[in-house]
């Protein structure tokens, strides 16, 4: 399976590239990881609701010119669908099992996703109805992909 995390924003912090980095690690025993990071737009703090379209279109401009045309995406968005764990799991295993290698999950930046980023998505996955940051966000993707592979190969680690 060739999974790819496209998410805007560089990553500075150094435990989350660390952290980021131990799971990649361990899936490369799963499947072949990619994480892509496209360029944020540059806002200032107190936006408009035009400038924060304006914002959403630009970075959707970058998400959407590195997904190719057979691979499902899976955009992580607040008004996403809410899965625990094992359903992330059975997912993707259904995924593969019908011909679905190529996976891309999306993080957008601060302000969110675009329209015409969410209208690519095959499904809009919710990780809490609270907002994290998207740096951190990488993280807890990274992890909860690896823990899928895990239960779906029936290996200990999600318990």
């Amino acid at each position: 399976m060739n999974i790819s995390i496209i998410s805007v924003g560089k990553l500075k912090e150094k435990y989350l590239k660390q952290g980021i980095s131990e799971y990649e690690k361990r899936l490369g025993a799963y499947a072949n990881v990619q994480i892509i990071e496209v360029a944020d737009e540059k806002a200032p703090d107190n936006m408009s609701d035009g400038d924060i379209r304006q914002v959403k279109n630009k970075e959707g401009e970058r998400i959407l010119a590195k997904i190719k045309q057979d691979t499902y995406v899976i955009a992580l968005a607040i008004e996403g669908q809410s899965w625990s764990s094992e359903k992330l799991a059975k997912e993707m295993d259904k995924l593969a099992t019908y011909g679905k290698s190529k996976i891309a999950f999306i993080i957008g930046g601060s302000v969110g996703l675009s329209d015409a980023v969410l209208q690519r998505a095959d499904t809009h996955l919710s990780f809490s109805s609270m907002t994290f940051p998207h740096q951190l966000m990488r993280l807890i993707l990274v992890e909860q992909i690896y823990r899928a592979f895990r239960i779906n190969s029936g290996e200990p680690y999600h318990k």
